[in-house]
């Protein structure tokens, strides 16, 4: 149904400093007393722009949220990789969360708690409150299909035994 990732304000910072970085570089390259302060200036820059933007869009483009009919599935991890899922049918409760930032932008952090000891947090969404109705809809779509379900099983185990019917 959906494929998420967090909201792309989180680059704003890291390209800024990209861009400093390419002008500094511009700037200072080429104009230094000694062959060795140039390639100093040059090197210095790409560790920057390596450490300051590389690894932050690593970190966002590993980071996925995938909505299915059935359940959803949080995707994370850079060099390990870890899988969560959660069934819908299992209920769960969500809620979510805004800072001032996050609702200028339409966005937010889903907390979803399945009575497990650790929610489920999908950091940042965008469009945070279609994310939420559409989980309460696929929630309740599947607890119907699931106690429906439990129902007709509740009765094909009535009628096949012998005894305990009345």
């Amino acid at each position: 149904m959906a494929r998420l990732r967090p909201h792309a304000r989180v680059l704003v910072w890291p390209t800024l400093l990209l861009f400093v970085l390419a002008g500094g570089t511009g700037y200072f390259f080429g104009n230094m007393a000694q062959p060795w302060q140039d390639a100093l200036v040059l090197g210095g820059s790409i560790a920057l722009a390596a450490l300051g933007w590389l690894l932050p869009l690593g970190a966002w483009l590993t980071k996925r949220y995938t909505i299915t009919t059935r359940r959803i599935i949080f995707r994370y991890g850079f060099f390990v990789r870890t899988r969560q899922e959660l069934l819908h049918s299992r209920g769960y409760d969500v809620s979510v969360r805004q800072n001032w930032v996050q609702a200028g932008f339409r966005s937010g952090t889903v907390l979803i708690n399945s009575g497990l000891e650790h929610p489920l947090v999908l950091k940042d969404v965008p469009n945070v409150d279609l994310v939420q109705s559409a989980l309460h809809d696929l929630m309740e779509k599947a607890s119907t299909v699931m106690g429906s379900r439990r129902q007709e099983q509740s009765a094909h185990a009535d009628e096949s035994a012998f005894w305990g019917r009345r």
